[in-house]
């Protein structure tokens, strides 16, 4: 079946801000709990699967919740007796699997022409489905993608935060994410609840979460499918060189301006980081080492 899928209308759509987004994918033969079954089977085995009990809070560290509340049984188990599982699962870069990653095209195609118009370089294409229990909770945390989310069963309760939000996540949080991949600065605190855009989930409805916005998920008293369809752009990718920019800088023990305080100031970093990236990755491939790239179509399971 074809995706439909409809964000704010392209003259309104902005790539960097929160938004609501309505689909017609609830009834999609591939996000039946039954096709979930055999899809997590299939990913468990690669190592594709992330899970955790319904103890973890929005305070959890999100990185190590499965190893703080563990969720001992399989895939095929959870998934399959989700009701009852008091568990929180997660299926990872689903466009791994070549059924699933024609939805990730259908979707992303179909949505490209409205994001490119504003935000253009589309890649790095990935699924996440998220499976879980009445009152499961996903802890606070940021990611670096683009982020269109949709209900497919059940309720939820999505908080997302303004990515610019430094009273949120701080210039050193988000710098220390974009250099190192960690979240060690990305904490949670109850107060952050005023200051969040909610959006009331249920089937045929979403949201759009720019790159690095904060975000915590509470379910509601049934099991929940969600599916996620992420991506970068040629903005994400200058964002990320800029704040790994500033991550040296910090580190050499000067205080840098904040991005987005000088855009002038921006441009020109950026083309210059941007060329530093390029000329190291050049050596690294010289010599036989990997090379990050995050400008491929699909990003790497």
């Amino acid at each position: 079946m074809a995706a439909s899928i409809h964000l704010e209308p392209a003259a309104a759509f902005e790539a960097w801000k929160i938004q609501a987004v309505t689909h017609q994918l609830v009834d999609h033969p591939l996000l039946q709990l039954d096709a979930l079954v055999a899809l997590g089977k299939r990913l468990e085995s690669r190592r594709l699967v992330r899970t955790h009990s319904d103890d973890a809070t929005a305070g959890s560290s999100f990185a190590d919740a499965p190893l703080l509340h563990p969720n001992a049984k399989s895939a095929e188990e959870t998934l399959a007796g989700i009701a009852e599982a008091r568990a929180w699962m997660s299926l990872l870069n689903v466009q791994a699997d070549p059924i699933y990653r024609r939805l990730v095209d259908e979707v992303l195609d179909a949505v490209r022409p409205a994001v490119e118009a504003h935000d253009p370089g589309m890649c790095y294409r990935a699924g996440w489905i998220f499976v879980s229990s009445p009152g499961a909770v996903t802890p606070f945390h940021i990611d670096h993608e683009h982020n269109l989310i949709m209900q497919i069963r059940g309720k939820k309760r999505l908080y997302v935060w303004d990515p610019f939000d430094r009273e949120v996540v701080s210039e050193e949080a988000q710098e220390l994410f974009h250099d190192q991949h960690s979240r060690e600065l990305v904490t949670w605190n109850e107060a952050f609840r005023g200051r969040a855009r909610v959006f009331d989930l249920v089937p045929g409805l979403g949201g759009y979460m720019p790159s690095t916005s904060p975000h915590m998920v509470e379910n509601g008293d049934e099991p929940s499918i969600t599916i996620s369809f992420t991506y970068y752009t040629d903005s994400t990718r200058q964002r990320e060189l800029l704040y790994r920019g500033n991550a040296r800088l910090r580190r050499l023990g000067v205080r840098p301006r904040a991005i987005g305080a000088s855009p002038a100031r921006d441009k020109i970093a950026t083309a210059l980081l941007l060329g530093y990236a390029t000329a190291r990755a050049a050596v690294r491939r010289a010599f036989g080492r990997g090379v990050r790239d995050n400008s491929q179509r699909y990003a790497p399971a």
